[in-house]
């Protein structure tokens, strides 16, 4: 194992009905809340109601943003930060999933910086202080509940770019399953890729005598290719939100990291082909992966054959490595198209044409990957098969 130091400040809170936890967390904080949603499905199903009911009986003042893209813009991250110096903004309620939360992150870090908040984002300079914030999830899927990392698009120079800082853990998140009750087959989907990904980008790692940690890797996925036919059956049952969520949570909260490298690499390919073609992240991640994983298998054939045998059953007697290693991912693919995931760019209506314009954007901060270092020509070559 690598040398580590865990930190995870966040306190998580878990459950049915434990919206009411609003009031004893937010009792902590000013009265000036800045409530940051999406596109207006908490209004549809009732949670915004709820939310801001609580606010006012606290006598909160709220002031909203709302709009927040599924790719979380920098335009509207700088909307947030305007509104957070003006309004003298005390803390930051972040209500929705993923992308909501990425960018109440930047905001926060953003409302305590006077220059451009996007020279934090490319780590130019670093935050030295944020506001405070806090979520309410709604969509199961990137972890962002419970970790200090954050995704955010400029979109007038096609960038994506992840980013992290110890100020942005949230104070509190509240995880109630039935939030998210009312996500569309697709988004659960995308959520589910997503979450997969995360442990995925930490497995394949090359650190030393990791066995525990390869472990609960692979206890996540098995737990999430058993639930989620079930939970795309019946997208109200709360046993199987309930699964699917934490193990989003646990995906990426640092617990998979602690002493183990990952690698990714496949997160910075996709993130520069929705940086140019605004696809969904999950959707990307689902093209993807499987190719970056034939693509850098002779790396360690024998971490995919792992892979291949305990999470996917796939039966090694009379078969080589490698045939076992293929069979796995082949599996995985198999997963995600019975999901009814995308497979190919050809999906979303791309086609080669800007293979090098997002090859140069992968590049943006240099060579990348954990488990293979990924140059252009490696980059070129997973756009190409992922045609």
């Amino acid at each position: 194992m690598e040398n580590f130091t865990f930190h995870n400040p966040t306190k998580l809170i878990f459950g049915k009905g434990q919206l009411s936890a609003l009031r004893t967390e937010l009792a902590a904080y000013g009265q000036n809340v800045l409530l940051v949603y999406g596109g207006g499905s908490i209004k549809r199903n009732g949670i915004y109601e709820r939310v801001t009911a609580i606010l006012r009986e606290m006598g909160k003042n709220v002031y909203e943003l709302s709009g927040v893209e599924p790719n979380p813009r920098l335009s509207t991250v700088n909307k947030g930060i305007e509104i957070c110096k003006r309004e003298n903004i005390d803390f930051l309620l972040a209500v929705g999933g993923g992308s909501v939360i990425d960018c109440t992150k930047a905001i926060a870090v953003g409302a305590h910086y006077d220059g451009d908040v996007w020279d934090i984002i490319m780590r130019r300079v670093k935050a030295t202080s944020a506001l405070p914030l806090g979520t309410v999830l709604t969509h199961a899927a990137t972890g962002s509940e419970m970790n200090n990392i954050s995704v955010i698009t400029n979109w007038d120079t096609q960038d994506k770019v992840g980013w992290s800082s110890p100020h942005v853990y949230p104070k509190f998140s509240i995880l109630d399953p039935t939030h998210t009750f009312t996500v569309p087959k697709e988004q659960t989907v995308y959520g589910i890729v997503d979450m997969m990904s995360h442990v995925l980008e930490q497995y394949f790692s090359k650190s030393p005598n990791t066995p525990v940690l390869e472990r609960f890797c692979e206890s996540i996925l098995r737990t999430i290719v058993e639930t989620a036919p079930k939970l795309l059956e019946d997208l109200t049952n709360y046993e199987y939100r309930e699964t699917i969520m934490y193990c989003g949570t646990l995906a990426l909260n640092g617990l998979l990291a602690m002493g183990m490298v990952g690698d990714w690499g496949t997160h910075r390919i996709e993130h520069a082909v929705s940086a140019v073609y605004d696809i969904p992240h999950g959707g990307g991640l689902a093209i993807l992966f499987p190719n970056w994983m034939k693509y850098v298998l002779d790396e360690d054939v024998s971490r995919f054959k792992q892979l291949a045998v305990r999470v996917f059953d796939v039966d090694p007697a009379g078969k080589s490595d490698r045939d076992v290693a293929l069979e796995g991912i082949e599996r995985l693919r198999a997963f995600w198209d019975s999901l009814g995931a995308p497979s190919r760019l050809a999906d979303y209506g791309i086609d080669d044409s800007k293979l090098e314009l997002m090859a140069e954007k992968a590049m943006i901060k240099g060579e990348f990957g954990g488990f293979k270092r990924m140059t252009k020509a490696d980059v070129l070559e997973v756009l190409r098969m992922s045609l």
